[in-house]
């Protein structure tokens, strides 16, 4: 099913599901979601809910994925341009390097990075959902 389709047919689960699976490495636009409900009526409050939700939940497998899996993924990024660059950041940034988590291409394996290095989770959730609900705050401000 499209995005299209999952926003139209599901509402806000279509949308947090749309944006969980964003979250994800895998390289698909949430925000173009977020768009495509707050123009199908979606009021911005829920949109804004479910987006973050899903999206901010994605985070946090990818770091369980990093943190429980830590040596296979590391390999895996490192065959990855943006994947090598996320573990550079979090390696010598540390928390720093969080400030990119938002950042699309490099936000989804920093995330892994995070895991891989061990980071605590609370502070990485508060930085990296933070940043999430904020990136989302502003595409609906964009579109008011």
């Amino acid at each position: 099913m499209d995005m299209q389709g999952l926003v139209a047919d599901y509402g806000a689960i279509g949308l947090g599901f749309f944006c969980f699976i964003s979250g994800t490495i895998l390289p698909i636009s949430s925000e173009a979601a977020l768009a495509l409900a707050l123009a199908n009526g979606m009021s911005p409050s829920v949109a804004l809910m479910s987006a973050s939700v899903g999206n901010c939940s994605a985070c946090a497998l990818n770091y369980g994925l990093g943190w429980w899996f830590g040596h296979r993924m590391h390999t895996k990024l490192m065959a990855s341009r943006f994947g090598a660059k996320a573990l550079h950041w979090i390696e010598s940034l540390r928390w720093w390097g969080l400030a990119g988590s938002w950042l699309p291409f490099i936000g989804d394996p920093l995330t892994i990075a995070s895991g891989i290095a061990g980071m605590p989770f609370l502070p990485f959730a508060i930085i990296v959902f933070g940043l999430r609900i904020l990136r989302y705050a502003a595409v609906i401000a964009g579109m008011q």
